[in-house]
């Protein structure tokens, strides 16, 4: 009889650990969003010529989050936001420097076209074009 009533016991006690996740389910913990590194948006890209200097583009842009010390020549603007209930998002962008002056833009985010309308974003574009600095007639 005593084994009768453990083997009960210990069924119960099972399953309503199994209930309990459903339980915390209902009862979820708020999730703060988490947000890391430069944010670049389109406005900003929109700002750059090729031809700037690197103070130029430390002004539009701001500083980098990673400047190699070996490769002088790329600055790496990377941003990560990770919503409480999202997928986690990364983008980064590239800007490479030839005689300290902007020759290109690789990263997420699409330059934009040539009427100054800023472009829709894209995932995973790697190679942004940059218009060279205007002519003065």
């Amino acid at each position: 009889m005593r084994s009768y009533i453990a083997a009960v016991t210990v069924t119960a006690v099972l399953l309503g650990g199994c209930s309990l996740d459903s339980a915390i389910g209902v009862v979820d913990p708020y999730r703060i969003d988490i947000r890391q590194g430069n944010y670049v948006d389109q406005d900003m890209l929109a700002q750059l010529r090729k031809g700037m200097s690197r103070e130029q583009v430390r002004f539009v842009l701001g500083s980098p989050l990673v400047a190699d010390v070996f490769r002088n020549d790329r600055w790496d603007y990377v941003y990560h936001h990770r919503s409480g209930r999202a997928a986690p998002q990364q983008r980064v962008i590239s800007v490479f420097f030839v005689n300290d002056v902007l020759d290109r833009v690789e990263g997420d985010v699409q330059a934009a076209d040539a009427t100054g309308e800023g472009a829709q974003p894209l995932t995973r574009v790697r190679v942004v074009e940059v218009p060279g600095p205007a002519r003065r007639d």
